[in-house]
């Protein structure tokens, strides 16, 4: 069995050189495709190993808008149109890093019969309607985002920064139903931008993207396509076998809009975790958690 990655980055060139470095230590030089934007941080593809493409021209990408979802695609598309395309490929950010060995991750892939590895959570309406708990702030977020209509917005006097426009919008879907490409036969799907997939998972997600349909489109119009895009293709695919879970530690402990940087003090709790990968690193921030890492995990 083989295994590639996509990466997408668009700043900290030094980092993103360690992380393809220690990918093809791991995997001894696996095939790799990088979706770089060049418009935000210039990276310098000289002294890239001969195993690593570039998605030329780059996509444009901004932050939660539909150039990610776009990118991505890219990326995937052009991993397989190589010659030696792979079985597999793992979705990375340039802030990611690996936490476990390579037979570990390539023994969990050979072990099961999964297509994808992707977190996915059906979107309900009535769920977060019926029940409006904390916890489910998420699938109440998650539905304004894709299923609901926002008609305009009234400003708010208040004082900046912290007062918000008022936003009428409509989201029952008595009258949603209408205008969306959701049905009770395709149902919205939500979850964690960074996955993995097999052969068949990718040419499928190709193949979808190509048509350009309803579903396309309206993520096209939609922020944040990046976490639902992917997920409603593949978990609508009868023909896919997902497992809920994309192996990837994140600590969202700060209940900030990113989550918090890993530093040494977080190396227990990386090793103790059954993720692959973890985000977010920063080569500036700490350096001495990536040089603990790659003595674990090469030896």
């Amino acid at each position: 069995m083989s295994i590639g990655f996509v990466l997408l980055t668009h700043h900290q060139p030094q980092q993103i050189d360690r992380l393809l470095a220690q990918l093809n230590k791991m995997f001894n030089y696996p095939p790799i495709v990088c979706h770089h934007d060049f418009d935000k941080c210039a990276l310098s593809v000289d002294h890239v190993s001969k195993n690593t493409e570039f998605v030329r021209p780059h996509v444009k990408t901004k932050w939660g808008d539909f150039s990610i979802v776009e990118a991505t695609v890219q990326g995937i598309k052009l991993l397989y149109e190589l010659d030696d395309s792979p079985d597999w490929f793992i979705l990375l950010s340039g802030s990611d890093y690996p936490i476990k060995t390579a037979q570990a991750i390539l023994a969990e892939l050979n072990s099961n019969q999964y297509d994808a590895y992707i977190n996915h959570e059906k979107i309900r309406y009535k769920v977060y309607q019926e029940n409006p708990k904390i916890s489910l702030i998420w699938q109440k977020l998650a539905y304004e985002r894709y299923c609901g209509l926002k008609l305009f917005s009234i400003p708010f006097l208040g004082k900046r920064p912290y007062s918000r426009d008022l936003d009428i919008r409509i989201d029952n879907p008595l009258i949603t139903q209408f205008f969306m490409p959701f049905t009770d036969n395709f149902s919205c799907f939500v979850g964690d931008q960074w996955f993995y997939a097999n052969r068949r998972s990718a040419e499928y997600i190709i193949q979808f993207h190509q048509q350009n349909n309803a579903i396309t489109s309206h993520y096209r119009r939609r922020m944040f396509a990046d976490e639902s895009y992917f997920q409603t293709i593949l978990a609508n695919a009868e023909h896919l076998k997902l497992k809920n879970d994309n192996y990837r530690y994140v600590d969202w402990s700060t209940k900030a809009a990113h989550p918090k940087t890993m530093e040494l003090d977080d190396l227990p709790r990386l090793l103790a975790s059954p993720a692959h990968f973890a985000r977010k690193f920063n080569l500036e921030v700490d350096r001495e958690i990536f040089d603990q890492l790659d003595q674990i995990i090469l030896g």
